[in-house]
């Protein structure tokens, strides 16, 4: 509070409606986060009242209890679901940013013919919305022969061109000179971008790891189109089925209430962790 104090008495009046009105605007963007939260803690009753009400009156954590008995009693248990998600995003996102970062340090530090068009083609691959691959997804998967393993969750969101685009941005700032002096003094490539390059640019590291993670945690596509084995499906997917049908429409919102809770958590704890990369990885990249 000290600080906060020395910080308002210090500023001008420009700076404070500026301050005041920032906060203003964080706390309405928090309101999605803290509905979700509510949303989540609400009786049945609470989660149909018209109007809507956006703070709960009486929590309870009963919706999580139906959850955990909802999938006691299914063939697959929720834990096989949990685990298919872990188990996929992990390795997504090790592999993402190995391949985005490998890719980065090539296009950035090495000059070969043909390096600005493939460039040029990561950023032109940039413009292409993810249902306009869906057909020639589906067409590499089932042609490698991939469908209903882990793989088939994985290799569709392997090659991400904004990762590589913010790694290569990134890798532009370490000086030439840095590498130059280590090859001097015998270091290899793999000296070269595991240990000089890499750790300079832990910032964008972090933030491509965010970016897989969030698109292999919470994706459902490959569940619907690469999965036929009930058993390989991951968590997005298990929730998204808990309101299908006319039964599960009114009983199911509680348990998917607290199933998106679940979900979400995970995406927020990450980003608070890493914000400072991000935020240090986007003033680098060009991107203001």
């Amino acid at each position: 509070m000290r600080h906060i104090w020395s910080f308002w008495t210090k500023t001008d009046a420009f700076q404070k409606i500026a301050f005041l009105c920032l906060t203003i605007l964080a706390l309405f963007m928090a309101l999605p986060i803290i509905y979700t939260i509510n949303h989540a803690f609400k009786p049945i009753n609470e989660l149909f009242l018209y109007p809507p009400r956006f703070w709960v009156n009486e929590p309870t954590l009963q919706n999580f209890k139906d959850l955990f008995l909802k999938a006691q009693t299914l063939v697959v248990p929720f834990t096989r679901y949990l685990f298919n998600s872990l188990f996929s995003t992990g390795l997504t996102v090790v592999i993402a940013v190995l391949i985005s970062a490998m890719a980065a340090y090539v296009l950035s530090k090495h000059r070969f013919p043909g390096a600005k068009l493939v460039f040029a083609m990561i950023i032109f691959a940039l413009m292409f919305a993810p249902e306009t691959v869906a057909i020639p997804r589906y067409l590499v998967v089932a042609n490698m022969g991939i469908m209903n393993t882990y793989l088939a969750h994985m290799l569709p969101l392997l090659a991400a061109p904004v990762s590589v685009f913010l790694m290569k941005q990134f890798m532009d700032q370490v000086p030439g000179e840095l590498l130059d002096a280590a090859k001097i003094d015998g270091a290899g490539e793999f000296t070269l971008f595991a240990k000089i390059v890499m750790p300079i640019c832990l910032p964008a590291v972090a933030t491509v790891a965010i970016l897989a993670f969030q698109s292999s945690w919470q994706q459902t596509e490959t569940s619907n189109l690469y999965i036929q084995e009930e058993v390989m499906k991951t968590l997005p997917y298990y929730v998204a089925t808990l309101t299908n049908g006319i039964a599960n429409n009114v009983v199911g919102q509680g348990v998917a209430a607290a199933a998106t809770l679940l979900l979400f958590v995970p995406n927020l704890i990450i980003f608070l962790l890493f914000q400072r990369k991000v935020m240090a990885t986007m003033a680098n990249s060009g991107i203001k």
